[in-house]
């Protein structure tokens, strides 16, 4: 009878812990969609961009590691205009300060306010960078600095499809 009982306890645990891995992937994928907007306020929603390939950065203004890679990003989206691919960088820092950061390094890059926090999207460090392909699906996730316009990362970025 103990052993039954401990079994069924098991059950439950079990079945709660795989509901709520679940509703934390769904709580993720809404995130992804209802968080962002560009820097007039208006909201951008991913599945927009759905048929297209999507690098998603995240960084931070005060980010040293975002702002050494991101002269790479420019040349990386320079790289694959041709490539159905499209660029954006959310940050959680405010408009007004993303504004401030833009007119003074006038890089030409999609910047956006991401206005959840980051630990929704497992993020713990910067920067942090989402692929997915042109079913909108996250098919690469690359966390840190990266040489965005090497050799290797072009050639796996139009590998995706």
């Amino acid at each position: 009878m103990q052993q039954q009982i401990k079994q069924i306890i098991f059950l439950l645990v079990l079945i709660l812990f795989v509901a709520c891995g679940d509703k934390q992937a769904k709580d993720v994928e809404k995130e992804n969609i209802s968080y962002f907007t560009n820097l007039e306020g208006e909201e951008i929603v991913l599945s927009t961009y759905k048929g297209s390939r999507i690098v998603v950065n995240y960084w931070a203004t005060w980010c040293t590691p975002c702002l050494e890679e991101m002269p790479s990003l420019v040349h990386s989206q320079e790289i694959l205009k041709n490539e159905n691919y499209i660029f954006l960088f959310p940050t959680t820092d405010e408009i007004k300060k993303i504004k401030a950061f833009q007119k003074v390094k006038n890089y030409p890059l999609q910047f956006m306010h991401y206005s959840s926090t980051l630990d929704k999207l497992n993020i713990y460090a910067l920067p942090a960078t989402f692929i997915y392909n042109t079913k909108g699906e996250m098919v690469k996730r690359i966390d840190g600095v990266t040489a965005w316009d090497s050799e290797e990362i072009i050639n796996l970025l139009k590998s995706i499809e």
